[in-house]
């Protein structure tokens, strides 16, 4: 009985280390496409948002080291969107945060001298369907209202109508999708003051 206790568990350890090993293969095999594809999504959304862009540069190969609203660092890659003469157009980045049911990942665009946002593209998101999920159509009001509002920070309005708005700053939330939107104006409060902070300082501003 102990033999072949001991002969099962040999296969079940082979077996285990077989898979393991195929599944590491199959990870390695995988990883620069799903990263070669999120480059190109990030600059077809990018694009759409800085318009007249030919390409996004990073600043820097180390990036800019932003802290989180619980005091972690984060690495942010700043492209600064330029023509074909070199003319700086504008700046995008990946910024992400919690939101209602999974991480939300964005692609945040600003103007040229950062004062005003260009709006933001959706590189991750699994909310829900039929509400939170709305961040992911640029046509959504929710969506729309970011382009052209000043690059500070911004304050989230539960308001029943979105077009009576009057702050500059303020964002009507999307109807049954608290959450959600307050996600991701979080997201923009937590990078988009510490980002210009940090341009500003190196002399890109």
């Amino acid at each position: 009985m102990i033999k072949e206790f001991l002969e099962k568990s040999w296969l079940l350890i082979v077996a285990s280390l077989f898979f393991g090993v195929l599944l590491a293969g199959t990870n390695a095999a995988l990883d620069p496409i799903i990263k070669q594809n999120e480059i190109d999504k990030f600059n077809s959304l990018a694009g759409s948002m800085v318009a007249g862009t030919t390409t996004f540069e990073s600043i820097s190969e180390e990036g800019l080291t932003i802290t989180s609203p619980k005091g972690k660092a984060i690495t942010v890659d700043v492209k600064k969107g330029v023509d074909e003469s070199g003319t700086v157009l504008g700046w995008a980045f990946v910024a992400q945060g919690s939101g209602f049911a999974d991480k939300i990942k964005l692609v945040i665009a600003t103007g040229a001298d950062f004062e005003t946002l260009k709006g933001f593209g959706v590189l991750l998101s699994n909310e829900t369907p039929g509400f939170g999920d709305k961040i992911n159509k640029a046509d959504h009001y929710f969506v729309k209202q970011f382009a052209g509002t000043p690059a500070t920070t911004l304050e989230l309005s539960k308001v029943a109508d979105w077009k009576v708005i009057d702050g500059d700053n303020e964002i009507a939330a999307i109807t049954g999708a608290t959450v959600t939107s307050d996600a991701v104006v979080s997201i923009f409060n937590t990078y988009i003051e510490q980002v210009k902070t940090q341009l500003k300082e190196k002399g890109l501003l």
